[in-house]
């Protein structure tokens, strides 16, 4: 049974649940055939932002050469799972890679043309971890804000990974994204948000779609942190990774080091710029020029969350990402142009409780505060139980 529950009446449509299972290949296409015409309408849409940047596809085609073998080492089936979406989808495999590593792509294509980067639109986010003794029900709760360009609602998905190899994942993603936000069947979650250091570029690493497909694949939290923490990358990015069993940790990642950031009276809240002291006694943070607002929405969005620390709900987690202050430069975006003179918007909230193996999202939440529910069920056992009550 489809696990959505829409409403027709809305004028924000959800985003479509996306259920595949099967070997790497095979569950590819099937998610290629049921995502096709989102999955195109993305293609599209980037190669209009290649074509401005007076980038071509043989440029791209090059990147992916070199990215290969990269995505390869750290898992093969994922080369395979790719080229399955591309069959289904009736697209280009390098096409799907650019999917799934659309601002590294992007911004080492016109490295490889130009000399210096290109000027690629900041994926923002505002992100928050709920531990249980934080909240009502002694459950953890996992939310986000994904603020990106506002074209990006008609190309999103809710995808589920029927997996005979590990736990099965639910993650919210660009149709042809191997992942974005999510959860996976053992109770381990992950969000991302856009950083930028000095250090950025400076090395071919793993798409950060597949790191975060990767550690939701996990069994256990100790690997899924790992990955996060180890695996290379080509530019910084901020992951939270939590745990139903009470546990969570920011990791604010350089391509080459790994920072982290914990909870605080049991909630960690993450936007767009480096918070660790050590990250910023070692590194330049470069991004707050186009992200400025970065700087108050966290401070938001604890202020909203604090006075219900020991009985925080799901609904304080929505209102506290539904915070206007400072429109349209505000926690929960309505669509507006950036810096980049782009439209850009909080094109979802994205609020899970994996212990109830429950996902919930509204798009475009500035426009549309109706929920989708998306449902996992979830395989926890032993410690996985512990820290719930």
């Amino acid at each position: 049974m489809d696990p959505t529950q829409s409403d027709p009446a809305r004028k924000v449509p959800p985003a479509p649940f996306i259920d595949v299972s099967g070997a790497p290949r095979e569950r590819g296409r099937q998610y290629g055939e049921q995502a096709k015409a989102r999955i195109k309408r993305g293609i599209e849409h980037y190669s209009v932002q290649l074509e401005t940047s007076k980038l071509g596809w043989p440029d791209i085609r090059a990147i992916v050469d070199t990215y290969e073998p990269k995505i390869a080492a750290f898992e093969p089936a994922y080369i395979e799972e790719m080229k399955g979406i591309a069959e289904g989808a009736g697209v280009e495999f390098a096409a799907v890679v650019l999917l799934n590593a659309r601002t590294e792509v992007l911004k080492l294509a016109d490295r490889r043309r130009k000399g210096v980067p290109a000027e690629i639109d900041p994926d923002g986010c505002t992100g928050l971890a709920v531990m249980p003794q934080a909240s009502k029900d002694g459950r953890v709760i996992h939310a986000q804000n994904w603020d990106w360009k506002a074209e990006c609602a008609e190309t999103a998905v809710v995808l589920r990974v029927r997996r005979d190899d590990g736990p099965d994942v639910l993650t919210f993603t660009e149709a042809g994204g191997m992942a974005r936000s999510g959860m996976n069947a053992a109770g381990i979650s992950i969000t991302a948000n856009y950083l930028e250091s000095d250090r950025d570029y400076k090395q071919v690493g793993v798409p950060l779609a597949l790191l975060r497909r990767k550690a939701l694949e996990q069994e256990r939290l100790a690997i899924a942190m790992r990955i996060v923490y180890a695996t290379p990358k080509s530019a910084s990015n901020n992951v939270m990774v939590s745990h139903v069993g009470g546990v969570a940790i920011d990791f604010e990642c350089a391509p080459d080091e790994t920072f982290q950031v914990h909870p605080d009276r049991g909630v960690i809240v993450h936007a767009n710029h480096f918070q660790s002291p050590v990250a910023l006694s070692k590194l330049k943070d470069t991004g707050i020029a186009n992200t400025p607002d970065s700087l108050y929405r966290d401070v938001r969005v604890r202020q909203l969350l604090e006075p219900h620390i020991g009985a925080i709900t799901r609904d304080h987690v929505k209102e506290a990402l539904f915070d206007d202050y400072e429109s349209p430069w505000s926690v929960c975006r309505p669509p507006r142009l950036n810096t980049s003179n782009n439209l850009s918007a909080s094109v979802a909230m994205v609020v899970m409780e994996p212990a109830l193996g429950v996902m919930e999202v509204a798009m475009l939440p500035a426009l549309n505060r109706e929920f989708t529910e998306y449902r996992l069920d979830m395989e926890l056992t032993g410690s996985a139980q512990k820290g719930t009550r």
